[in-house]
């Protein structure tokens, strides 16, 4: 035990030495949660939108209050002529046009309908459509207002209920996803390098003469960085609520729990990684590209997986952040117990006990 010790001490002395790895561990985290959190949404806030006002009535006044009082609409200027439409366009500062039409309140007070025009740039085709939806939902919010107790003969309406995430804010989808990623990255990009590192310093004939047995290497590698990632985690749980307002809707201990297990699975694939690479470069290149692209792609953090073709589906489930990502969501944003996330759990498990018993098996004792 004694020897044992000695060992994560000294792998806790490499990591103080290394000012490079203290910031990617302790760097890294904050600043990918609050850079993800946000600046990565789908949202589309403020943008810059022109009015062609041909009605100069009640009505067009007050839809055009209503599209500039949402936070999504910033009216850059009301448009005298509809030749000045395609020049805005081309002079890029704008997203969207509405053209309200002439006699707009008299059409609605005596036909019960009108068409509001609404041009957006679509050369990027999700935020206009986008706009479109957000100007959409004013208007006919406005125009539910001004019914009141009326009754249209043959009108279907239809109320909407959002569960869990009722203001539809983003960093709900997000924070989970940001946490499998910054703790993947970190933790197996760290450890990656470590058993490797031992082969390229010369350091590693003195640990294969000493009596301690492999197993015991292996985990003396993981103990410092385990511990280093449960501040981690502290850390991003805190600015998730604090500064995110993301809630933790579940018990607070299983959240963590889930997220220590998660951490071992990512340093049992990084050990595994430094066993079998023959430089740190290579490590890092394993680490970075074979771990960053399979979670962002596959683990329905950016793209649903119900969406991808039938093989990257079954590839997807090979990616340990696929199933933490779905624990956190569920736990952190549903509240939901054990009882329902327990078989992805055992899948980490068995998934972080294959990673050790491989990388203590590809531990080599002679140096070739």
């Amino acid at each position: 035990m004694k020897q044992f010790l000695f060992f994560v001490q000294k792998e806790f002395f490499h990591l103080w030495r290394d000012k490079r790895t203290v910031w990617i561990l302790f760097g890294m985290p904050v600043t990918q949660i609050l850079i993800f959190g946000f600046a990565l949404t789908n949202e589309v806030k403020n943008a810059r939108i022109v009015v062609l006002d041909n009605a100069q009535d009640g009505a067009s006044r007050a839809i055009i209050h209503e599209l500039s009082a949402s936070r999504y609409f910033d009216i850059l200027r009301n448009l005298r002529s509809p030749d000045e439409l395609e020049r805005t366009f081309q002079e890029g500062k704008i997203k969207m046009a509405v053209v309200l039409p002439a006699g707009l309140e008299n059409t609605m007070l005596h036909e019960r309908t009108a068409t509001i025009q609404l041009i957006a740039d679509a050369t990027d085709p999700n935020v206009a459509q986008t706009l479109a939806n957000y100007a959409t939902a004013i208007i006919m919010d406005y125009q539910q207002r001004q019914l009141g107790e009326q009754t249209v003969p043959y009108t279907i309406n239809t109320e909407m209920r959002m569960l869990y995430n009722p203001q539809l804010k983003e960093s709900y989808n997000f924070v989970p996803g940001v946490m499998a990623m910054v703790l993947m990255l970190v933790c197996a990009m760290m450890t990656s390098i470590s058993i490797v590192r031992e082969k390229e310093m010369g350091t590693m004939e003195v640990i294969l003469v000493s009596p301690i047995v492999p197993i015991r290497v292996v985990i003396a590698k993981m103990v410092p960085y385990f511990l280093l990632s449960a501040l981690n985690i502290a850390s991003i749980l805190l600015l998730s609520v604090f500064v995110l307002d993301v809630p933790i809707r579940g018990t607070l201990l299983l959240l963590v729990a889930e997220c220590l297990l998660f951490t071992i699975t990512a340093l049992a694939l990084g050990l595994l990684i430094s066993s079998v690479a023959e430089s740190q470069q290579v490590a890092m290149l394993i680490s970075l590209m074979g771990l960053f692209l399979p979670t962002i792609m596959l683990s329905g953090f950016m793209f649903p997986v119900e969406n991808m073709p039938v093989p990257l589906q079954i590839i997807s489930n090979l990616v340990p952040a696929k199933w933490f990502y779905y624990i956190v969501k569920n736990v952190m944003i549903k509240g939901l117990t054990l009882e329902y996330v327990w078989k992805e759990t055992l899948v980490l498990v068995g998934m972080t006990t294959f990673f050790m018993t491989v990388s203590i098996l590809k531990f080599k004792t002679r140096l070739e």
